[in-house]
């Protein structure tokens, strides 16, 4: 099993201290760094700059957002950086929720699964540059024809010769159409609750996937299950597990509408649908000391790795079983340190 850091979404401003643990992480030998956007910074620029001041880690994006680029324009961003890392780029798409996607980006969301094997689809025929691009979709169209447009778009081919064809694109997905959809037509998955208890069920979902899967595309073998897990190293398991609750508590009650929260959703399949009421009802009346309160402990323990660092080798025993091939660590040096030196 391999290890990632995932810096997670910057705050007010860049995570204190970040770019010394990337560097330092690719001292270690870390396999790969991981960055997010949804309203604020944006996934491309900081792997620019990290990569810039690194040799070996790799540069990946969980996730870019397929509704704040066209698709061509995030084949161009993920072809220019791997061209300027030497080929560490890995390109990790999402498709968000409705309150990002038309609150922010003022894209449509409905039917994000159809949206995304079209918006792969062009990633595609842009990286491989066998031909000029074109697609004739129900959500993307090159050449764009028809009312309001000139009539003059010419199908074009990138100026710049992709450094890999096969630059690997992974999917965040939660719901079990979008693992199968992941397991399909793409390189990786980016699961974000991931919990062994339930590794059968992923792995069901995957193999739905990988029966559809084109021939040409990469071996299933090589499938890559990169899962984001909060790692936060300290004697007493419960003031560890506080270090997590917020973050639980804010995808829970504050990442989407009610009714529309695909996060929630993932905690419900999880068995937590008791607690997400309650958690989700807090946050919703603005308590949210309370909601972060809500969080159970059983919660914190399934999807993260906290307490002791003899608890945490431990409970990696049961992670090593998994269909997970690479653990993105959400935490500080010490916690990428403690899980790199179980791993070995």
């Amino acid at each position: 099993m391999r290890i990632g850091i995932h810096s997670g979404y910057w705050s007010a401003g860049p995570p204190e201290g970040i770019e010394e643990a990337v560097q330092a992480a690719d001292a270690l030998g870390v396999d790969s760094v991981w960055t997010a956007e949804a309203y604020g910074s944006d996934v491309f620029t900081p792997l620019a700059w990290w990569g810039s001041r690194t040799r070996s880690i790799r540069l990946g994006t969980a996730v870019a957002q397929m509704s704040a680029r066209t698709p061509t324009a995030t084949a161009m961003a993920a072809l220019t950086l791997d061209h300027l890392s030497g080929g560490r780029a890995i390109l990790g798409l999402g498709a968000s929720g409705p309150q990002v996607v038309e609150g922010w980006y003022g894209q449509p969301y409905p039917r994000p699964l159809a949206r995304t094997r079209e918006y792969v689809d062009i990633v595609r025929q842009v990286l491989e540059r066998g031909a000029p691009v074109e697609h004739d979709g129900q959500f993307y169209q090159l050449p764009l024809r028809g009312e309001g447009t000139t009539g003059l778009g010419k199908a074009l081919r990138s100026t710049v010769h992709p450094l890999r064809a096969d630059l690997p694109i992974h999917l965040a997905a939660e719901g079990p159409k979008n693992i199968a959809l992941a397991a399909e037509i793409a390189d990786g998955w980016l699961p974000l609750f991931y919990t062994p208890r339930l590794d059968a069920e992923f792995r069901e979902r995957l193999a739905e996937g990988f029966a559809l899967r084109a021939p040409e595309r990469s071996a299933v073998a090589d499938f890559e299950v990169s899962a984001t897990v909060p790692v936060v190293v300290a004697d007493d398991v419960e003031r560890a597990a506080d270090a997590v609750r917020p973050f639980l508590s804010l995808y829970i009650g504050g990442m989407g509408a009610k009714g529309a929260n695909f996060h929630r959703a993932a905690i419900d399949r999880l068995g937590y649908s008791d607690a997400a009421d309650e958690i989700e009802d807090h946050y919703a009346a603005g308590r949210r000391a309370e909601a972060v309160a809500a969080v159970p402990t059983a919660l914190v323990e399934d999807i993260a790795l906290v307490g002791p660092a003899e608890k945490i080798a431990e409970d990696l025993r049961a992670w090593e079983a998994t269909a997970v091939t690479t653990i993105l660590v959400q935490g500080d040096a010490e916690a990428v340190r403690t899980v790199a030196a179980i791993l070995g």
